[in-house]
């Protein structure tokens, strides 16, 4: 069996009038932010996807979905997961698990964890334990503590049998 690992990082500013989607679910953040993007903006679905690609040295989803091509423009993030996914199973590889923790001092993210996590899941083909998705605060430091912006760390293992 061969191994690959990947990771992944993304960051989008937190502005108004837009939707705040994490993980595929749509969140309330407290003073009506949500993430400035071309798609959604879904910095956990993004960081899980440059996580994947990575792994195999396929560059980053810029190249897949380019912030200037109007198609992707307001696209549903986990719909690019499953295009993604589709890539690493063409090439005869199998996701084993992905790892993520997103950076946001609010909103509170705990009770969300679960959905997002089957989510994703579902549109790898996984299992919910395969994905992990965690949260922290950055103790009120940088631009996620200043509530400027919100970002996710991911990792991937990759298997070929």
């Amino acid at each position: 069996m061969t191994l690959r690992i990947g990771n992944g990082y993304d960051i989008h500013r937190l502005v108004q009038g837009r939707p705040l989607i994490l993980g595929g679910q749509r969140l309330t953040h407290p003073d009506g932010l949500g993430l400035d993007g071309h798609s959604d903006a879904d910095v956990l679905v993004h960081a899980v996807m440059d996580a994947l690609l990575g792994a195999l040295s396929l560059g980053d989803i810029g190249k897949y979905f380019p912030p200037n091509d109007p198609q992707w423009k307001g696209a549903d993030s986990l719909v690019l997961l499953e295009q993604v996914v589709a890539l690493v199973k063409d090439r005869g590889w199998e996701v084993v698990n992905v790892d993520s923790v997103v950076i946001a001092e609010r909103p509170k993210l705990k009770p969300h964890i679960e959905a997002m996590r089957t989510a994703i899941a579902e549109r790898m083909g996984l299992a919910p334990d395969q994905v992990g998705v965690k949260a922290t605060t950055n103790e009120t430091l940088g631009p996620e503590g200043r509530e400027e912006g919100i970002s996710c760390h991911a990792v991937a293992l990759l298997s070929k049998p």
